[in-house]
């Protein structure tokens, strides 16, 4: 019984650590800096950039090549 009430306490503060770390990332994110642009537009972005470089080099290891990065 003392075992059982020990886990459902320690998974509490699990999960309340994840959603405070949650809260945060999120938090951080969206804080606008002196010009008011967010961490989340700059990666917003360029993510189509990652995505094109992400295609080039699927490409060239399918072709068998060395990635250029």
């Amino acid at each position: 019984m003392l075992r059982k009430k020990k886990t459902q306490v320690m998974g509490f503060i699990k999960n309340a650590i994840v959603g405070i770390a949650i809260y945060e990332a999120i938090k951080y994110l969206t804080k606008k800096d002196a010009l008011g642009v967010s961490r989340f537009d700059e990666l917003r972005e360029r993510a189509p950039e990652w995505v094109e470089k992400a295609k080039e080099v699927t490409s060239d290891i399918k072709a068998g090549k060395i990635p250029e990065i």
